[in-house]
């Protein structure tokens, strides 16, 4: 939680810093007071800038919060369909439950203990994972319904192994997805472009004053999408809670078959 601050903190100050130097290096390269017309022609270059640079933090920051959400809905759909996994293999039969089950419960462990990290080191799935989740598969694959009730069962599992599958697929395309660095080159170029275009208006405390409030605004939406732009890593990191819950009942449940 302090780094967090601290990195917070940082971007705020480094705003604000970025800001009052492109500020008083302009004043120190045009040299006295600005003339009226000279205002007014800031006070228009200011307004344009202003425009698209707040549009494009808005368009940014509403496309890294709709990835985080949806993130967040997939991660409950992949958990609601492991939970139904994991009973309808019960339901299917005594002795066919435990292959699935056991696989489908080291498929979850393997999620939580290890790819969850990996995705927030390397940006990539676990591979162990994808072996229990295969083996899973197989098992399923390999039943031999004997009436109506098996033949559903058995194609339900699969559809929703397949749901799995493309829960999976969709968890690590958000990290390929990170934010590029021209955005961080068209943002702070924004900040840097506005800042030089107060150079007609004298370094007042009030003025000053605006020009950090400014710039502490614009380092705290920074630091927001910067702190969503990869859901696995602090500071907004994403627990894996829907699937730790499903783990808590499997390992509740009487029928593991473990």
């Amino acid at each position: 939680m302090i780094v967090e601050m601290l990195l917070g903190a940082l971007f705020v100050c480094g705003t604000v810093a970025l800001t009052l130097a492109a500020y008083f290096l302009m004043r120190l390269i045009m040299g006295g007071e600005a003339e009226g017309h000279e205002k007014e022609l800031a006070s228009s270059v200011i307004f344009r800038i202003s425009a698209l640079h707040g549009l494009i933090l808005a368009l940014v920051f509403a496309q890294e919060m709709v990835e985080y959400q949806q993130l967040k809905y997939e991660m409950a759909t992949e958990a609601g369909a492991i939970a139904d996994i994991y009973y309808d293999a019960a339901r299917y039969g005594e002795g066919f439950k435990a292959p699935i089950q056991q696989a489908i419960s080291a498929y979850v462990s393997q999620v939580i203990d290890g790819e969850w990290q990996s995705l927030a080191d390397k940006g990539r799935l676990s591979n162990e994972a994808w072996a229990f989740w295969d083996k899973a598969y197989q098992h399923v694959l390999n039943l031999v319904p004997a009436d109506k009730r098996q033949e559903s069962l058995r194609s339900q599992m699969l559809e929703r192994l397949h749901d799995v599958s493309q829960s999976r697929t969709k968890r690590e395309s958000n990290v390929a997805d990170s934010i590029d660095s021209i955005f961080w080159f068209a943002a702070l170029s924004g900040v840097i472009f506005i800042a030089l275009a107060y150079y007609a208006y004298p370094p007042r405390r009030r003025n000053l004053l605006l020009l950090c409030l400014f710039g502490a605004y614009t380092g705290i939406i920074l630091f927001l999408i910067y702190a969503f732009s990869n859901p696995y890593q602090p500071p907004a990191a994403l627990a894996p809670g829907p699937l730790e819950r499903v783990q808590e009942q499997i390992n509740a449940s009487p029928a593991t078959g473990l």
